[in-house]
């Protein structure tokens, strides 16, 4: 919808939101030096009303924005809130957002993690895309969070160039953020180049390797890693996978970048466990309480899929990582899955397709041919 008239609406209530919240620590700013000479009865009347008053803060962007799965004519938004909202987006072709459009999204709820992702339809080949998000509380429609801004550039469907970067593995090995360095700079010089897109080749996370607050080099000198409970261990709870991502977005390198340049992500072994397959024995590897690696896979996968900036397919399949995205009549990119469908791990040794040769699933193979 275009939305001027919407627009105006938003700026009214945030404009009230600004004005009750100033009142309210006017109000309870006096309540509370008054109460410094009060009787006991007024104090405990005070304490009441103050519990039991709403302070109409906001909900917040936890981890800023993503965008992914670019096309021609659509992208993929992704963002989290801090609480139970609603997303909504505004988006222009314009820097000052003349003549924006803005789209209610989807809710935030703590099923999902507080994760959201749209999917932006109707947009014009080769054009530069400017994106605010922001969430709405859901009891006080006028209690909505700053907006987080991104950028990016549409597929085109003419020849010209198509520049992208590649690469995998974050944070893997025990290599954490380091705030000594300035964090992960790689990410700051990947968006310094302005690519079309960012293709992040599997091992998103490192859900089976615990990230230690020191490492020491081979020099002597020290390695400090910023931690968090999820990440000193092995990922085996729903949480710690979740906790798994939401590290990664404590970096600002990794977040400015993600704003501003469109990803498109695979997966590999490390979002689960080393080398996995549904039939991989953890019996003998003493990190782990969680034996069961199908359940293991279900939580990793689900943690994946609320995380990536990725389109989603039919629910006959909806845990699709495999699919296909155009670039241009120059560039075709097919993205591939080598974990889903493969049987056990072994020699490779095998003379025949069967189970236990399966890599990468009937469907996807029929699919690519």
């Amino acid at each position: 919808m275009r939305s001027d008239l919407y627009i105006s609406e938003l700026d009214i209530m945030l404009n009230q939101h600004q004005q009750s919240r100033r009142n309210f620590i006017k109000t309870t700013g006096f309540a509370f030096t008054a109460s410094v000479i009060a009787s006991e009865k007024t104090v405990n009347s005070i304490a009441t009303t103050l519990s039991s008053t709403p302070l109409l803060v906001p909900p917040q962007l936890a981890q800023g924005i993503r965008v992914g799965d670019v096309l021609s004519d659509r992208a993929i938004v992704w963002s989290r809130a801090n609480c139970s909202a609603k997303m909504i987006v505004k988006y222009s072709f314009y820097p000052d957002f003349k003549d924006s459009i803005l789209i209610q999204g989807p809710l935030a709820l703590k099923e999902n993690d507080y994760t959201t992702h749209i999917d932006i339809t109707g947009l014009p080949a080769g054009q530069d895309i400017f994106i605010q998000v922001m969430f709405q509380d859901l009891n006080n429609k006028q209690s909505i969070s700053k907006a987080s801004s991104g950028h990016f550039r549409t597929a085109p469907n003419d020849a010209r160039p198509v520049r992208f970067l590649w690469s995998g593995d974050s944070c893997g090995q025990g290599w954490g953020i380091n705030p000594d360095i300035g964090g992960m700079k790689i990410y700051e010089q990947m968006r310094k180049v302005n690519p079309d897109f960012f293709l992040h080749s599997g091992d998103t996370i490192y859900a089976d390797g615990p990230i230690q607050a020191q490492v020491k080099l081979a020099d002597g000198t020290l390695w400090n890693n910023l931690v968090t409970e999820e990440v000193s261990k092995v990922a085996e709870t729903l949480n710690e996978f979740r906790g798994r991502y939401r590290y990664n977005l404590m970096d600002a390198n990794v977040r400015r970048m993600a704003a501003e340049v469109p990803q498109i992500w695979q997966w590999d072994d490390h979002e689960v466990t080393n080398n996995w397959s549904d039939a991989k024995d953890l019996g003998a590897d003493k990190r782990y309480g969680e034996k069961n690696t199908p359940l293991l896979i279900a939580r990793g996968t689900k943690a994946f899929m609320e995380y990536a900036p990725l389109r989603r397919t039919a629910d006959i399949e909806s845990e699709r990582v495999y699919r296909h995205l155009p670039q241009g009549p120059l560039l075709d990119l097919f993205v591939v899955d080598m974990r889903s469908y493969r049987g056990r791990n072994s020699a490779n040794l095998q003379t025949i397709e069967n189970e236990e040769s399966a890599f990468m699933g009937r469907s996807q193979i029929a699919w690519l041919l």
